[in-house]
């Protein structure tokens, strides 16, 4: 693959600094003609990856989500700089995940709250 050919499939995206935190980002293409940041030198086997955050790359050099559960065990995929940026803060990858910590750290605070007085008996009658 010549110089020319490689350029022209990377559709002039090129890398940039991160607004965030100063470090390298790849400017991709994707096949709904926008662009996507990610995180260069980067290609963890997809099946590690939540499915909508896998970006695959295709033949012509844009990228795609790959949400198919499972995909091939050996697939490769690339991922957005935001999820590796450290300026930045990591996205609810798994909403159910994020509800039963929340829901948990308010059965911890039922916990340690202090616990209700025995019910009183009733007083005898002073009369």
């Amino acid at each position: 693959m010549g110089a020319l050919e490689k350029a022209s499939r990377r559709l002039n995206g090129g890398q940039s600094r991160c607004p965030f935190c100063g470090l390298p980002q790849d400017r991709v293409a994707t096949l709904e003609q926008d662009w996507v940041m990610l995180e260069p030198d980067m290609a963890p086997l997809a099946h590690t990856v939540p499915a909508d955050y896998r970006w695959i790359e295709l033949s012509d050099g844009r990228v795609t989500v790959y949400g198919v559960c499972p995909p091939d065990q050996f697939q490769r995929c690339r991922i957005e700089h935001r999820l590796a940026c450290p300026a930045q803060a990591l996205p609810d990858l798994w909403p159910w995940l994020t509800t039963l910590r929340g829901e948990n750290a308010r059965q911890a605070e039922r916990q340690d709250e202090p616990k209700p007085p025995p019910s009183i008996e009733e007083w005898p009658d002073a009369g």
